[in-house]
């Protein structure tokens, strides 16, 4: 049995495999936890394809192996139920062997993360058009009942090249849950990628279009300010609990963008925008004054001169990495809810909108200091007055 997946294995690597008898995969795009992503033709309809192999079943117990299944096939159909012009199409799923094959509209692209892990931070004017589109997309599928569950700007891709240059989707609802699924997820066991999650999910409850909404802010957040609002940290567990006690970052490099981050930001879900306020809000941002917000979720991410911008280009990629610390990208299943019990009426809104210090914005209540100065000097005066009414009371005594 290793011998035939190992001999399989080999056989897609190499240019000409035939999935399904449709598909020839031409070369691998990428791959992570989940499955690899490749670039493939449709023979039947000659066009370029991306094509999504999910993890291979091999070696996993009959009920590890119906789960993966399960879960690609629901990945497939929710993306199916979309039909956006921010959000990547899903054509087919396709059956090799028994195994679901995702084949999507191939966007020849460059994600947010990787535009980020060359150029640090991005003008808040562009991250404001890209939040609105992609925003756009996402209040299309809330409308339908799909909360994404993994937004990031590794699942935000940006055309490089070719009559759709400059054009923003939203990719990759491989988490994504529809309203009256079947749980697929553990009961306490969260999925996703940290550094971008909401308070709420952090604590372990269910990621809901609220969730989504800080997802998207903390996106944009990393894009304008360098890095996700919660920092980044190597030990998921410990940025785990950051973001359970909602201790963001102040955005101190968004400018006209700061107002809606913190909002968006907001560590009571309920006092979030929805996502289709959270896009006009981005879009009146990006507009201006006097701006067609039309022309802000349509138009295509463009510099003056008609150009993509250099931190989209994937020639960028051949340039020095200015990023200390790559931003974090990979979803991760299995992990711990922090169950942190924030009281969300105690919660106090942000402070200024525009701060002018980098800090840490007061959002999740902080306990009481062990000694505070004003009671303490009241109840040093008290003692004064109570001893010297003892005094009085005294020497009256004493004189009758």
């Amino acid at each position: 049995m290793a011998e035939q997946e190992q001999e399989r294995e080999q056989r897609i690597v190499g240019p000409d495999y035939l999935v399904a008898g449709r598909y020839r995969l031409s070369a691998k795009l990428g791959g992570g936890g989940m499955g690899s992503v490749w670039l493939a033709r449709d023979t039947l309809l000659d066009r370029e394809v991306a094509i999504k192999q999910v993890i291979s079943t091999a070696g996993l117990t009959e009920e590890a192996a119906r789960d993966v299944r399960a879960r690609a096939m629901r990945e497939g159909r929710i993306a199916a139920r979309l039909s956006h012009d921010h959000s990547i199409a899903m054509y087919d799923v396709a059956l090799e062997g028994g195994e679901p094959w995702l084949v999507m509209e191939y966007l020849p692209s460059r994600s947010l993360a990787q535009a980020l892990n060359v150029t640090e931070a991005l003008p808040p004017l562009q991250v404001a058009q890209i939040g609105a589109q992609v925003a756009d997309a996402l209040s299309q599928a809330h409308a339908a009942g799909i909360v994404h569950r993994d937004i990031k700007p590794g699942n935000i891709l940006i055309a490089d090249r070719g009559r759709a240059a400059g054009t923003v989707k939203i990719s990759d609802f491989g988490i994504s849950r529809a309203k009256g699924d079947p749980h697929v997820t553990q009961t306490g066991v969260i999925t996703g990628t940290p550094a971008y999650f909401a308070p709420e999910v952090a604590r372990g409850e269910d990621p809901t279009e609220a969730s989504d909404v800080f997802s998207l802010g903390a996106t944009l957040y990393t894009a304008t300010e360098g890095q996700p609002p919660f920092g980044i940290d190597e030990n998921s567990i410990a940025l785990l609990h950051k973001v359970a006690k909602a201790e963001i970052m102040r955005p101190v490099h968004s400018g006209d963008l700061t107002d809606a981050l913190l909002l968006m930001l907001e560590p009571d879900p309920a006092r979030r925008p929805t996502m289709a306020q959270a896009r006009d809000l981005l879009a009146h941002i990006a507009a201006g004054s006097g701006g067609s917000i039309g022309y802000v979720l349509d138009a295509p991410l463009l510099e003056p001169d008609g150009t993509v911008p250099f931190w989209a280009r994937r020639s960028a990629a051949s340039g020095p990495v200015r990023r200390a610390n790559r931003l974090p990208s990979s979803t991760v299943t299995g992990l711990p809810a922090a169950h942190q019990s924030v009281p969300l009426d105690r919660v106090p809104r942000p402070g200024p909108r525009v701060p002018e210090a980098p800090g840490h914005l007061p959002v999740a209540p902080a306990p009481a200091p062990a000694h505070s100065a004003v009671p303490m000097a009241v109840a040093i005066v008290l003692l004064c007055v109570a001893l010297a009414v003892v005094a009085v009371v005294i020497l009256a005594l004493t004189r009758m």
